[in-house]
């Protein structure tokens, strides 16, 4: 069998899983349905199938680092993780995943998959992808459906042909029209997963849209390699279209099959979905976190940082976070991205970040703040360290609670211990440094006249951030 090279897109928001989901961390890096992340489960699947190599990935600029220590977490290294700098949708990232690898093995398959899906049957899933490797290898664009179980209307659909041939790809139907294609056994769902060799990806979108693979192409022939990631040219990216792949290839090819997949997919696409998905208990309820319950049925309830009671309540979803509670009814679920799109109208920022934000050299997070002042709490991975950089319009004071700080100030670089602080004056250039082998805790104090996270200018920085 071929060599496989999973490709996994981790592009997507999530908004419909607000309050976890963020635009800044999103659905795919949260544990959800097992102890592994999305992105990390959509990884390890692939493990056991003959042939498959390390992943290659496309993500989101702003979630490179996310991605890379989770890709890391489970002991890979991967082909090359590659930067869009902003989301064109699946068709493009396919073709910049098969452009590097057309450098490496031309006539080698990919497998694009999404990484926020969950498949229950993992044994089934490899068995599915073995199948369409054969197909693959024959020059066809392979897609998996999947075997539907109810009469979705979320779901786009395909018709099955002979032969594994695909014989019509359906927009998401109405109730009626879904019943209709459940009855008749002709139908799948689009789980929008592909398995395909990458010469054959790369003629199919030069004959179906060819405007898409030059602006790739010119993307990465112009961009550069940046530590472990590869960024495109963002100008040349820009200037690409924005497509999915069934739009722009597989509705239009004439080498288009499909293979049946039955192993407990769900692509987790609102509350309902990850209930669904999820071991519920002999009252069909799935609680996660500190959750007392009640003559409570069919419910979700996930709680992050304090204790939610739930009494007498049927049908409902609660999520807490540290700043903000979702409670909704499981029948609009899909409904929760309008509150996504009231908060971006609003102008407010608990769609875009968490109270802990992720940096790659750790985490801060949030812990009181007024006027003229804001308090966090740092914690520093050992061994990293933050920009050398300085602030126009705030100072700030530094108490060590755990751990061990190198700190440079102006010309002086000291150490600093557990309950010793010190003062960065405003305009002077620092820089914090964790030297320990034991997390950093610092709690910082900010005070000032402006105190947002773009007062910074950096002079270096190891992670190549230039803002």
């Amino acid at each position: 069998m071929s060599v496989i090279y999973p490709v996994v897109l981790s592009g997507g928001s999530g908004t419909r899983l607000w309050p976890l989901s963020r635009e800044h961390y999103p659905k795919q890096l949260l544990c959800l349905a097992g102890k592994q992340t999305l992105l990390q489960q959509t990884i390890a699947r692939m493990q056991g199938v003959p042939g498959v190599t390390e992943p290659l990935l496309v993500c989101n600029e702003e979630h490179r680092f996310l991605v890379a220590e989770q890709v890391r977490e489970l002991g890979r290294a991967p082909v090359e993780i590659i930067l869009e700098s902003t989301g064109k949708n699946t068709a493009p990232a396919a073709t910049l995943a098969a452009l590097s690898l057309e450098q490496r093995e031309p006539d080698a398959l990919m497998l694009v998959m999404p990484a926020d899906h969950v498949i229950q049957n993992v044994a089934a899933f490899q068995q599915a992808i073995q199948k369409g490797a054969r197909l693959a290898e024959q020059g066809m664009l392979v897609t998996f459906g999947i075997v539907p179980t109810a009469p979705e209307t979320g779901y786009g659909y395909i018709r099955c042909g002979k032969d594994n041939r695909v014989a019509e790809f359906v927009e998401k139907p109405s109730l009626a029209t879904a019943g209709k294609y459940l009855e008749s056994g002709d139908y799948l769902w689009n789980s929008g997963m592909f398995l395909m060799q990458v010469k054959t990806w790369l003629q199919e979108v030069e004959r179906c849209r060819p405007d898409i693979l030059s602006a790739c192409r010119k993307a990465r022939e112009q961009g550069k390699r940046d530590a472990d990631f590869y960024r495109v040219d963002a100008q040349q990216f820009g200037n690409c279209p924005s497509d999915s792949i069934d739009y722009a290839v597989m509705e239009k090819t004439d080498h288009a099959a499909v293979v049946p997949l039955d192993a407990g997919w769900s692509d987790i696409g609102a509350w309902s979905a990850l209930w669904q998905a999820c071991e519920q208990d002999a009252a069909g309820n799935v609680m996660q976190g500190d959750v007392l319950s009640h003559s409570t049925r069919n419910a979700l309830v996930i709680a992050q940082h304090r204790l939610v009671a739930t009494v007498g309540i049927e049908d409902v979803i609660v999520i807490e976070t540290a700043d903000a509670v979702l409670v909704a009814h499981k029948d609009h679920s899909q409904s929760v991205r309008d509150i996504v799109d009231q908060l971006k109208r609003d102008k407010r920022t608990e769609h875009k970040m968490h109270r802990r934000v992720y940096r790659p050299w750790g985490s801060y997070e949030g812990v009181d703040a007024g006027e003229r002042f804001q308090v966090k709490r740092l914690v520093v991975k050992p061994g990293a360290q933050l920009s050398l950089q300085m602030h126009h319009h705030r100072a700030e004071h530094w108490i060590v609670v755990k751990g061990t700080a190198r700190v440079t100030r102006g010309e002086e670089a000291f150490i600093l211990s557990e309950n010793e602080s010190t003062y960065i004056p405003l305009g002077t250039k620092h820089r914090l440094e964790n030297p320990g082998t034991i997390p950093l805790e610092i709690i910082e104090v900010q005070s000032g006249g402006y105190l947002g996270e773009d007062d910074i200018v950096r002079f270096e920085d190891i992670y190549n951030r230039h803002c």
